[in-house]
C-alpha cells in the first residue's frame, strides 16, 4: 500500500527520502563494519531512495532523479571539475525550470507532428474573420510560431513561467507581429491575456497535476464554442469530445473539449 504526503510538496518529499536512504545505508555500514567504495555507497543509496519514491506515490519521473542523484554526485566531486562549472549549470537549470518544484509542470516540449495536428482544430478560415489562440505553457514557442506561419489570420498568446524559455519563445516570436508572449503564471487573475474568455482555443501540454484546476479555470471562463485541448494529459474522470492520436516520439494523444 502506497504512502502519501499531501501536505509537502513533491521535492521536498524526494530530499527527505533522499535523506532517509543516506541514514539507514549509513547505518548499515556501521552496524556491518563495512567498508564500501564512495560510488558503491552512492549507488546503495539510489536503489533505496528510488524505492523509497515508489512507496511514496511519487510521479514516475522522480524515480530515475533518486536513483541518479547520489551516484552522479559522487561521479561529478570525482570529476574534479571547477565550481563555476556547477554554477553555471544550476543557473541554467534554474532559469530553464524556475518554479517546477511549486507548480510540478516540467519543461514538455511538443513535436512537429502535434503542431500540425493542431492545424486542424484551429476555425475555418473565412474572409475578414479572425480567432485568437493561447498556449498555455508555451515552452519555446513552437506551437505559435508553426500556426503563425501558416494561419496569419489568427492572433497567437503565449504565456510562460520559466525565464529562459520565455528569452527564446520572444525572440522567436518577434518576426510574426500575430504572436505575444508574457512571462507569467497561467494562474495570474491580474494578467488580461490569462483570462481564458478571449480566446477560441486553448491549449496546454503541462503535467498531470494541474489539469482539474485548469478545467475548472476553462469551464468558469471560456465562452460556449471554444476549443479546450491538452496534450497527452487528460483531466480526471471527464472523457473529452474527441481523441486524435499523434504518431511521434512520445505517442502524444490531443484530447479535445468544445465549451
Amino acid at each position: 500500500m502506497r504512502t502519501r504526503f499531501p501536505a509537502l510538496p513533491p521535492s521536498a518529499i524526494a530530499l527527505l527520502l533522499q535523506i532517509a536512504a543516506f541514514a539507514l545505508v549509513l547505518l548499515s555500514v556501521r552496524l556491518f563494519e563495512l567498508q564500501p567504495e564512495p560510488l558503491t555507497f552512492a549507488l546503495a543509496c539510489g536503489l533505496l531512495a528510488a524505492s523509497f519514491s515508489q512507496l511514496a506515490g511519487q510521479a514516475r519521473w522522480w524515480f530515475v532523479i533518486q536513483l541518479l542523484f547520489a551516484p552522479a554526485l559522487v561521479l561529478m566531486l570525482n570529476a574534479d571539475i571547477p565550481p563555476s562549472v556547477f554554477l553555471a549549470a544550476f543557473l541554467i537549470m534554474l532559469a530553464v525550470y524556475w518554479s517546477t518544484f511549486r507548480t510540478q509542470v516540467p519543461l514538455y516540449l511538443s513535436s512537429n507532428k502535434v503542431w500540425r495536428a493542431l492545424e486542424g482544430l484551429l476555425p475555418l478560415q473565412q474572409p475578414d474573420s479572425h480567432f485568437r489562440f493561447i498556449d498555455l505553457g508555451s515552452g519555446l514557442g513552437g506551437v505559435l510560431t508553426h500556426l503563425a506561419r501558416l494561419r496569419p489570420d489568427g492572433h497567437y498568446c503565449g504565456v510562460e513561467s520559466a525565464p529562459l524559455p520565455l528569452l527564446m519563445s520572444w525572440l522567436r516570436t518577434k518576426p510574426y507581429p500575430n504572436c505575444e508572449v508574457h512571462w507569467a503564471s497561467i494562474w495570474d487573475e491580474k494578467l488580461a491575456a490569462c483570462n481564458l474568455a478571449q480566446y477560441d482555443v486553448v491549449f496546454a501540454y503541462l503535467s498531470p497535476v494541474p489539469m482539474e484546476r485548469l478545467w475548472h479555470k476553462a469551464r468558469a471562463e471560456m465562452r460556449p464554442g471554444a476549443v479546450f485541448i491538452s496534450s497527452t494529459f487528460t483531466i480526471p474522470g471527464l472523457e473529452p469530445d474527441q481523441h486524435i492520436a499523434v504518431d511521434d516520439l512520445h505517442q502524444s494523444t490531443l484530447l479535445v473539449w468544445r465549451m
